[in-house]
């Protein structure tokens, strides 16, 4: 009558990931596109354990599309010079070897990228904006002594 209980709790995931994108920073997303590569690799590297070559296959899949179509796509080049060349090169073979690791069922590639996404994330929320120590913040001056500046008065009555 009212369908499954597994789709309305995809739904609700829908709906609650969907608002986590909305209201995320760029720094945010990114940590986001990491969870969701490590969630699906995690996926996989069981899957490929139980011997579910179908949904080994889709986890695989999915996770080089978050790789590819999501963390590679949003590189700067241009602004992030050496270090941005240097992330590209590495999602390339992140990719290339979850291809291998599907192709052949190699399960410690698997583990290899899963271990290289980990230090990534890691990496990257080691530099979350809200994280930068407070040397870097503009400290606020302290007020300034204006001897012509009117002054509040208390006056007692006697």
């Amino acid at each position: 009558m009212f369908g499954s209980s597994q789709s309305g709790a995809n739904a609700y995931a829908t709906v609650g990931t969907e608002t986590g994108v909305a209201a995320a920073s760029p720094h945010g997303l990114i940590v986001m596109l990491f969870d969701g590569a490590i969630v699906s690799l995690k996926s996989a590297i069981q899957l490929m354990n139980a011997g579910d070559i179908p949904g080994k296959g889709s986890a695989i899949s999915r996770t080089i599309l978050i790789i590819d179509g999501g963390l590679r796509a949003s590189l700067n080049k241009t602004a992030g010079g050496e270090i941005a060349a240097n992330l590209d090169s590495l999602y390339e073979y992140m990719s290339m070897q979850l291809l291998q690791a599907n192709l052949k069922n190699r399960l410690e590639l698997l583990h290899e990228v899963l271990s290289l996404l980990e230090d990534l994330r890691s990496s990257w929320n080691g530099i979350a904006p809200n994280s930068l120590p407070a040397a870097r913040s503009v400290p606020k001056p302290p007020p300034i002594y204006d001897a012509l500046a009117p002054r509040s008065t208390t006056f007692t009555s006697a």
